[in-house]
């Protein structure tokens, strides 16, 4: 009895203590569930979470050299042309496709296996399909492109492996084609106004001339005849200057000019051009602001440089609103060095400043002023010459045009 009584206790203790451990497990499992976390608690969520995290700090340990590996393998891969590419690929399916043949012929159960090639094939012409359907998207945008739709873009997100390559490819030819067909336009319209222009600047000063040579073959008198002379003279001097620029625009652009690079001081070369137009400059109303440091030297021909600073000068006084100031300022940046002239501009531009680089394209669509439209194109020219770089930034009324050139190489 006493040992039954015993067991009886034990019996209801623990049936007491699973009782508690029973509530005392839903009252938490309701807490945790209203909670909307109770599956982070769980034994099987921590234990996955650890294994979780083991699994991680182990691939972080392998990643490494496998990704090496990888990469390796990858370039190999990509360095194959497109039919050595897709002959491995096909070479491998079917490599795999007959093992698994001879697996399933060897084998004394071949139900399993023979479900599992059967399985593998329909993946293998599931593959086919996709690789069609995708080459079939290809070919489509090609017909639009060969059929003139140069807007036409191929959504390449849907577009996979060397078939998104190819996408990708065929969308950048598209947008170069587009900006072929841009260029080739802005040319012709080039050509024509080059026509225009020129004959224009040639007619205007030839008339003069014609002109005024009949009224010096008719009565006049002395006084006449001195403005006739003097107009003829003008119109020739200008005729002049136009055929001079024609053919050093000719020789610039294609690199027939004599250059002899030396070391050269931006100071003495600036203050040179100013001072040399100080006179027109002050008849103009222009106020020249210089910013210079004597001890910049570029590497240079000092009779191209004066050509452009010429230019860049008499394009100031011939377009320059009076009773401003022009700044010319010269600034060193790593191995090169950077002249600038700055002037507002008394007429609208009403061009972008790539066209005002072109040649015979001017500041003044109605070519109120003389001038031939070359002078930007020739400075321009004339530096690329001397293995600079030119810039025009148009600014609303500013117009700045900056002549980079590279240090000497004593300065270097």
């Amino acid at each position: 009895m006493g040992e039954l009584e015993l067991m009886v206790a034990l019996l209801a203790a623990g049936t007491m203590a699973c009782g508690e451990f029973i509530v005392g497990f839903f009252v938490t499992l309701a807490a945790r569930i209203k909670q909307g976390r109770w599956w982070q608690t769980a034994l099987v969520w921590r234990v996955g979470c650890w294994a979780w995290r083991t699994g991680k700090k182990l691939l972080n340990l392998l990643s490494k050299p496998l990704y090496q590996v990888g990469q390796t393998f990858a370039g190999a891969y990509h360095a194959l042309g497109m039919a050595p590419r897709a002959a491995l690929v096909i070479l491998a399916a079917l490599g795999l496709d007959v093992i698994l043949m001879l697996l399933m012929v060897t084998t004394n159960h071949p139900g399993p296996m023979l479900l599992l090639v059967a399985v593998y094939n329909l993946l293998l012409l599931a593959a086919v399909i996709f690789a069609v359907g995708q080459m079939k998207q290809l070919q489509s945008a090609a017909k639009k492109l060969a059929s003139g739709d140069l807007d036409y873009q191929l959504d390449t997100s849907k577009l996979y492996f060397d078939f998104q390559e190819h996408g990708n490819a065929l969308n950048a030819i598209a947008e170069g084609m587009n900006k072929a067909v841009e260029q080739r336009m802005k040319s012709e319209r080039l050509k024509t106004e080059l026509i225009t222009n020129v004959s224009h600047d040639i007619k205007t000063p030839l008339t003069s001339i014609v002109n005024y040579v009949d009224l010096l073959q008719k009565p006049h008198t002395e006084e006449e005849g001195a403005q006739y002379l003097e107009v003829l003279d003008r119109q020739a001097k200008r005729l002049k200057r136009l055929t001079e620029n024609l053919v050093e625009a000719s020789k610039a652009s294609t690199g027939n000019l004599p250059v002899v690079l030396v070391p050269t001081s931006v100071l003495e070369l600036v203050n040179q051009a100013v001072e040399e137009y100080r006179d027109r400059l002050e008849a103009g109303k222009l106020e020249v602001v210089t910013s210079l440091r004597g001890d910049l030297t570029v590497q240079a021909d000092g009779k191209l440089m004066w050509r452009i600073l010429d230019n860049l000068l008499n394009n100031v006084v011939k377009y320059a609103l009076a009773g401003t100031r022009v700044y010319v300022t010269a600034q060193k940046q790593g191995q090169w060095v950077t002249i600038a002239v700055k002037n507002i501009s008394r007429d609208p531009l009403n061009v972008e400043a790539d066209e005002l680089m072109e040649r015979f394209v001017r500041g003044d669509s109605a070519r109120s002023t003389e001038g031939s439209g070359l002078g930007l194109n020739i400075v321009q020219s004339l530096t690329q010459l001397q293995h600079g770089q030119f810039r025009l930034t148009v600014d609303g009324d500013l117009f700045k045009a900056e002549v980079t050139l590279p240090v000497s190489i004593q300065e270097a």
